[in-house]
């Protein structure tokens, strides 16, 4: 498949997930889905487990915070090397939802630190796996619906951050 036939792939199925977007309600509970990927809650979620699981809880701490120390500078790096435009500075006649922290897309920052913890979750806990997942997923379309990000951007966040999570823990467990 050609990248122009990517693009304009990527670009339809954003423009079908964001055409019930426009209803302040549902951007609402989209936005505090979204919110969950900020970090805030990777850092309370793991000095948590660390201070109440005392089979995993020290060593799901350190293998999160090795995985993040790895995933931030490569998506950053990435970021840089892509330089995909948002869908707002792209598409006509679109805005987004809210106000992104930067202007590139490719990968998302959101998707690859929830994807990332997902993965982390599922391995020291098998049990919470769905819910894990399921969450990642919601972060990852919330940005999506939010209009800062095409769904192949979340695709790659979603890969950067399960792969990043997979050698972490290859390298720590």
């Amino acid at each position: 498949m050609t990248l122009q036939r990517i693009t304009k792939v990527d670009t339809a199925l954003f423009y079908w997930l964001n055409r019930y977007s426009g209803n302040s309600n549902i951007i609402k509970g989209i936005r505090a889905i979204s919110k969950t990927g900020d970090g805030h809650l990777y850092i309370f979620f793991g000095v948590l487990l660390f201070w109440l699981d005392s089979n995993h809880g020290a060593l799901f701490f350190y293998t999160a915070l090795m995985a993040y120390a790895l995933e931030i500078p490569m998506y950053l790096i990435l970021k840089q090397c892509f330089k995909r435009k948002r869908p707002s500075a792209r598409l006509l006649n679109f805005n987004a939802h809210i106000t992104p922290a930067d202007k590139f897309s490719l990968p998302s920052g959101h998707t690859a630190a929830a994807f990332l913890m997902a993965t982390i979750v599922s391995s020291f806990y098998p049990t919470f796996s769905v819910i894990a997942f399921s969450w990642a997923g919601s972060v990852g379309l919330s940005r999506i619906l939010l209009g800062v990000h095409f769904p192949s951007d979340v695709v790659i966040g979603a890969i950067l951050g399960a792969g990043i999570a997979s050698i972490s823990m290859l390298i720590l467990i």
